[in-house]
């Protein structure tokens, strides 16, 4: 089964001088869509590659690549561009990948096994400045493959080493089928991608659901979008970027959303051609999806994993209750463990690369929740992160970190207290906020919490949480190993040296 193929080929009949993509320097219609995916599947057949990588930026080439990949029965493996060498390395290595298709050769010049490295340039899209090379990689046999895996994305962990998970082409399906029914994408959309394509999420709710709908998918470079390197963000260039393409849809992780909401508080007049918003990756404030309601932004909570290969549920008009994650999507069945663990069936992965599947239906996700009298689905936090204080009392921080980064005068939070009896935030601050802002702002916080949850004394972290320095994910979620790692001595000499305790710089 291949929908998205069979949608393709669908508009290509129906509407083909409809835009299916565009980007910066081409565009293409439903029909030339269709013709490009099936000069590029015919290449992929003659040199039948064991897997296919992709490392590239935002472009209508990406979205062919990723459609011949899928015509052509041959697994993708999309690299994220934030990956490091030696990531990059371990997922061609542990995939058995021996093609990648790349617009940035010279990430792969410092390659450090003694593998013979072929450089081609090859033509996916006439008429296209953006080129493209086509990398052969001469690797030692890899693991097979299951024959049903079309798709192997690389989760974000809590480590250095990330997981690969495989994916096959009829969960890809069922999940993109079930969303564009649910958020009623039609023809008339135009889906500005705001995430990599890389991306999971981005890859199937910006670019499957619309050319299932026939609708329009806008896959601009990521400069153009706003986004600056592995962490910077310019969201007044996302503004433009709004407004020039007419987006009617798009899809944020809440740290971008954030920043997109402060910008638009400081305009008189929001006016953009937005009617669905989804949000998702990690927790929302719901002050957070009250302020972009209230500046005009039609934003709607959302929740999901890669091992379901991507959404599970979310809110959407006039399904819509803030604070929840919406309601299940119609594919998706859910059960709940004795602790509150959330257990998932529907569109399941197949497994991760290298280890043997589980033989369990249900995935347990190590997620905390529950349903509402009336479906809703609700996140209380990972099963992971939660710790149990000297009282024991079980805190989860990422509660208390969705409230502190609302404050103005935080950036970032992290949110420690296992066996103590209070609680330290390592805090990042806000561009030009001062130390008694800082405490204001966790003075104001603690009024909303129990004294359990309260922050008692804050450090200042000596840099933000990235991933470049491997302590955030792509998604926004915290590595929080990684953080506690780097400041754990500076933590326990809090609790050793301060009885009343007051801030301490890193």
């Amino acid at each position: 089964m291949q929908e998205i193929i069979n949608a393709v080929n669908k508009w290509a009949n129906l509407q083909p001088q409809s835009p299916a993509v565009t980007g910066m320097d081409v565009s293409l219609t439903y029909c030339e869509l269709h013709e490009a995916v099936c000069d590029l599947r015919d290449y992929l057949e003659q040199q039948r590659p064991k897997v296919l990588g992709i490392l590239m930026d935002n472009s209508p080439a990406w979205v062919v690549v990723d459609l011949a990949a899928q015509a052509s029965g041959i697994p993708l493996l999309p690299i994220p561009a934030f990956f490091s060498a030696q990531q990059i390395e371990h997922a061609m290595q542990e995939t058995g990948c021996d093609c990648i298709l790349t617009d940035q050769p010279e990430r792969f010049t410092s390659y450090s096994t003694s593998t013979t490295l072929q450089f081609h340039p090859l033509s996916v899209l006439s008429g296209s400045k953006n080129k493209v090379w086509e990398l052969r990689i001469n690797l030692p046999a890899a693991s097979k493959l299951d024959q049903h895996i079309a798709k192997i994305t690389y989760t974000s962990g809590t480590t250095g080493t990330p997981k690969g998970v495989c994916l096959a082409q009829h969960a890809i399906d069922k999940v993109a089928k079930s969303l564009c029914d649910t958020v009623e994408m039609t023809d008339k959309d135009r889906h500005l991608c705001v995430l990599p394509l890389a991306t999971l999420l981005e890859n199937i709710a910006g670019v499957y659901v619309p050319l299932l709908a026939g609708a329009q998918c806008i896959v601009l470079p990521m400069q153009e979008i706003g986004l600056r390197g592995a962490s910077g963000f310019d969201d007044s260039q996302l503004h433009r970027s709004l407004v020039e393409t007419g987006a009617s849809t798009m899809v944020l992780v809440p740290h971008l959303l954030q920043q997109l909401v402060e910008h638009y508080e400081q305009l008189p007049v929001v006016n953009t051609s937005l009617r669905f918003v989804a949000v998702g990756g990690a927790p929302v404030s719901p002050e957070l999806l009250e302020r972009a309601l209230e500046c005009g932004l039609p934003v709607y909570e959302g929740y999901g994993l890669s091992e379901c290969a991507s959404v599970v549920s979310v809110n959407h008009h006039p399904h819509h209750r803030p604070g929840s994650v919406g309601k299940p999507l119609p594919h998706t069945n859910i059960k709940f463990a004795n602790d509150g663990e959330i257990l998932l069936k529907g569109a399941l992965f197949t497994g991760y690369l290298g280890q043997t599947p589980g033989q369990s239906d249900y995935l347990a996700t190590g997620d905390i929740g529950y349903l509402d009298e009336d479906g809703y689905l609700y996140i209380t936090g990972r099963k992971k992160n939660m710790f149990i204080t000297a009282f024991g009392r079980n805190v989860s921080p990422d509660w208390i970190e969705r409230e502190l980064v609302l404050e103005p005068a935080i950036q970032q939070a992290a949110v420690f207290g296992e066996g103590r009896a209070w609680n330290v935030a390592l805090i990042v601050r806000a561009s030009n906020s001062t130390d008694a802002e800082i405490n204001q702002a966790i003075e104001k916080v603690n009024e909303n919490l129990p004294d359990y949850a309260r922050v008692k004394t804050w450090l200042a972290a000596s840099e933000p949480f990235s991933l470049v320095n491997q302590q955030l994910t792509a998604t926004g979620r915290l590595r929080r190993n990684e953080i506690w790692k780097k400041y754990t001595g500076l933590i326990e000499d809090l609790y050793i040296t301060n009885t009343d305790p007051h801030r301490k710089s890193a």
